[in-house]
């Protein structure tokens, strides 16, 4: 398979163009003051993602995913996104193990 020029002027453009939209979030969050209220939406996001990306899978596959799902949502809910998502990882795993 060979890459065009033109492709790969187009590759080029969009890895700069989303670069320059990354960097001017962090750059005019310098100059914006958020409310309380803000900062509590934009902490509650990561645990969203995480159940967006993590949902198909537990709902299309066997219970040890389902049952995993279950108890990182709960544990989004206490625990650090990493924390959360190692006892996932690690509840998926030993799911697995035992057969479910």
């Amino acid at each position: 398979m060979m890459l065009d020029f033109s492709t790969l002027i187009a590759i080029l453009a969009m890895a700069i163009a989303t670069a320059l939209i990354r960097l001017s979030g962090l750059v005019m969050m310098r100059y914006v003051k958020l409310s309380a209220r803000a900062q509590e939406a934009l902490t509650a996001i990561p645990p969203a993602v995480l159940m967006a990306v993590v949902a198909p899978t537990a709902l299309m596959t066997g219970a040890a995913e389902t049952i995993s799902c279950a108890i990182t949502a709960f544990a989004a809910l206490r625990l650090p996104l990493l924390g959360a998502t190692a006892l996932g990882v690690a509840c998926v795993a030993l799911l697995r193990f035992l057969g479910f």
